[in-house]
């Protein structure tokens, strides 16, 4: 693996691991039973400060490609996460969403001409296994409805993966821009709902208002900014192959900082899920990298990083 490559895939594996921090930081410092609020508090001041930073808007079919996006990564996913986090027990919904990788291999096969491999789809199987033994426990009947709203939010996410690596960005624009487009249009979506569903903000402690500016900037507009920026120069079965860090830094934390123990049916999964997560960086050639040789090949013409006209 190149040491370029190898930084890349680095700073993107940020991403999960700051998501991984979310469980705790929101169990210890936020107001409870806010999940709307929340997620809306993640999205809306990250995109406003990330429009400041870049200072472009959307134009032309941008402004409608920039909304869906926003919708299937943030205002679609958050809510559909809060919603299966609530109403399942355990770990269940992060089990559900660690199908993302075989999902997001199937759908590089329709919209971006990556056929699956054997091997893409071992690795995700094994991946999703390995988070199943760290984040599942014994529990009772499952509740349909959250399967479904976890299922939808996997779909959702990783439909907004691919669709974010086919649609590339509009000439001269760059990851931070395309970042805070999508936040902000998330979290206008968001924020109806929120506000219909739970009512008024709830007065804010110093510690909640910093665990809500911590997930604003580091855990969000930080985070989505290498998560998409490792989109645009990585495959998109790479990137969405580091989604499992999140559950494993949760699991991690929970032990470290928390007093949780790990057992060592936990500790195999962990092995397992991130052994995984390695092997998912080695599935294309070491050229494979947006705008390099190896990647120009890699795709059909037709769903090559557009030059969209400004």
């Amino acid at each position: 693996m190149a040491p370029n490559r190898a930084t890349l895939i680095a700073l993107t594996a940020l991403a999960p691991v700051s998501w991984g921090t979310t469980y705790a930081v929101t169990t210890e410092f936020l107001p409870p039973d806010r999940p709307l609020f929340t997620g809306l508090m993640r999205a809306l001041p990250a995109g406003l400060v990330l429009l400041a930073l870049a200072r472009v808007l959307p134009r032309g079919a941008w402004w409608w490609k920039a909304t869906v996006l926003g919708a299937l990564n943030i205002g679609a996913f958050f809510p559909l996460l809060f919603l299966s986090a609530y109403r399942l027990p355990g770990g269940m919904a992060a089990v559900v969403g660690s199908v993302g990788p075989l999902l997001v291999v199937a759908l590089s096969a329709l919209l971006l001409g990556q056929r699956p491999t054997a091997r893409n789809v071992l690795t995700g199987v094994v991946a999703a296994f390995g988070v199943s033994l760290v984040v599942l426990k014994a529990a009772g009947a499952l509740d349909l409805l959250g399967v479904l709203a976890a299922l939808t939010a996997t779909a959702s996410m990783s439909a907004g993966t691919v669709l974010t690596k086919r649609w590339g960005r509009p000439e001269g624009v760059g990851p931070l821009a395309l970042t805070g487009w999508q936040l902000t249009a998330g979290g206008l979506l968001i924020a109806p709902v929120a506000f219909l569903a739970e009512g008024a903000p709830p007065t804010l402690d110093a510690p909640a208002a910093g665990g809500y500016a911590y997930l604003a900037l580091a855990n969000t507009a930080i985070a989505y900014w290498l998560w998409f920026r490792g989109i645009g120069r990585l495959t998109a079965t790479q990137v969405t192959f580091l989604g499992p860090l999140s559950p494993l830094t949760a699991a991690v934390i929970g032990w470290a900082a928390l007093g949780e123990s790990l057992t060592p049916m936990q500790i195999l999964g962990i092995a397992l899920a991130f052994g995984a997560t390695v092997a998912g960086q080695l599935t294309t050639r070491p050229g494979a990298v947006a705008g390099g040789p190896a990647a120009s090949r890699s795709l059909p013409a037709a769903v090559e990083p557009l030059k969209v006209r400004r």
